[in-house]
């Protein structure tokens, strides 16, 4: 382990710029709260912070839609940047955009990805439609199991920020919000849950992805789809029990909420934590491991979902550490830019189908660079007061967005932008993760 990732408080060398230790700064023998005056300072006088956060809130007061290629509302996005748009748009805005969600909320419960105005072109083979509303389509990649808990932890963030909780009791075609995210709890443990594992399931996707190895459908569950079981949609149901354990009416709701979440905790780390390597399995197989992964999968370490599930707080501190360094360490061996890189090491050539994007590693979702992914890890590392080191894995993603003037979806070898600019995601993680640093920032810089 790296001496930077050793020690919680950090300075800054000024005329460097370096990252030291307390214990091995330059200077004489400096007490913990200087060293954290110090790193304070340089947090709140760095400018390209301030200019990022700016850019990032300038695109994000254009609209709730994912990105410059992507037009529709995707609620997996929406979620990581609700919080920076509550700043900027007004919460009848956002009340709105989320009602359009349960307003297409299928009768089995499931919740669509997305949706566009009906009279928008479309694009997806399979549309969702909905009496309670007739002026949007919605659609879904069904090989994902993120969409249900991605609307209840958007719906927790909307109403702890705008104290609008009258929200959850809104009636929607017969039924309140709070009502229908019950029944989309209800679906995933209906269709989408595995009784030997206690955990739910989704389709051989990389880590988060929602790209499955079937040269059928490559994001609809069907005949060619491998069942799994994954951290990242397990660790995304957790928060939304979390959220609903506050969201809860009644003492007796909170309870059965509570008592949930702590099964769904307890099935984590007995079935996907690996305590000897101290990293997450990337997948169980309920149904048999297929001929197709005929290589050690157990290497492969996934960023994205063992992040969010530092978010869920399935991690003790020490392990936090640990994952960290480790994934400094897959960057250095992977000579990507950053800890927004998907996983390390990646799947093979022809493992994912190649019309999606997938076929060789460093592509997309196989390996490539994502800072809406990696902004997360900054912001739990922030949470668990690792705040130099934050700090210092944060610039190659603030440095990117000044170079190229935009945020872009992903990023390849040589940190090459691609997919889509404009791309709200990476903009609210960053958003949210500069706010945090500034805000350690304003409570350390003075004695």
């Amino acid at each position: 382990m790296r001496k930077a990732i050793l020690f919680r408080s950090i300075c800054l060398g000024a005329a460097t710029g370096l990252l030291f230790s307390c214990t091995e700064c330059p200077k004489a023998r400096i007490s913990q709260q200087e060293c954290n005056r110090e790193l304070a300072t340089s947090i709140l006088n760095d400018s390209t912070l301030i200019k990022v956060e700016q850019m990032g809130r300038q695109l994000l007061s254009k609209g709730y839609n994912a990105g410059g290629v992507y037009h529709e509302v995707w609620i997996r996005d929406f979620n990581t940047f609700i919080e920076t748009v509550m700043d900027i748009a007004p919460k009848e805005n956002v009340r709105e955009a989320l009602s359009v969600f349960f307003k297409l909320q299928q009768p089995n419960g499931e919740i669509v990805d997305g949706y566009v105005p009906k009279a928008s072109q479309w694009r997806d083979n399979v549309p969702y439609y909905s009496e309670a509303d007739t002026t949007h389509v919605g659609f879904k990649n069904t090989t994902e199991t993120d969409q249900e808990t991605s609307l209840i932890q958007a719906v927790r963030k909307y109403v702890e920020k705008s104290g609008d909780r009258d929200f959850l009791s809104l009636d929607i075609a017969g039924e309140t919000v709070y009502e229908r995210m019950k029944r989309a709890v209800d679906f995933l443990l209906n269709e989408r849950y595995d009784a030997h594992s206690g955990l739910l399931t989704g389709a051989l996707t990389a880590d988060w992805g929602d790209v499955e190895n079937d040269t059928i459908c490559c994001v609809d569950l069907g005949e060619g789809t491998t069942l799994t079981v994954d951290i990242y949609d397990n660790a995304m149901m957790v928060i939304a029990l979390r959220d609903l354990c506050q969201m809860a009416p009644d003492e007796q709701a909170r309870a059965g909420w509570e008592k949930m979440e702590t099964t769904f905790r307890k099935n984590i780390r007995k079935n996907l934590w690996n305590k000897e390597e101290q990293r997450f399995r990337p997948h169980l197989y309920p149904e048999g491991k297929p001929a197709a992964v005929s290589f050690d999968e157990e290497r492969i370490y996934y960023h994205g979902g063992t992040a969010v599930a530092i978010e869920a707080d399935l991690l003790t501190e020490e392990e936090v550490r640990k994952v960290n360094a480790d994934m400094l360490e897959n960057v250095r061996l992977s000579g990507m830019p950053s800890i927004g890189l998907t996983m390390f090491p990646t799947y093979p050539n022809d493992f994912f189908p190649y019309n999606c994007g997938m076929k060789y590693p460093y592509n997309y979702q196989n390996g490539g660079d994502w800072t809406w992914f990696g902004g997360r890890m900054i912001q739990q590392l922030i949470r668990y007061g690792m705040v130099a080191e934050a700090y210092q894995e944060l610039r190659p993603m603030i440095d990117r967005v000044i170079v190229n003037g935009d945020f872009y979806e992903w990023y390849g070898k040589g940190n090459t932008p691609k997919g889509s600019p404009g791309y709200k995601g990476s903009a609210g993680v960053l958003c949210k993760a500069i706010a945090m640093l500034r805000q350690w920032a304003a409570l350390n810089a003075e004695p």
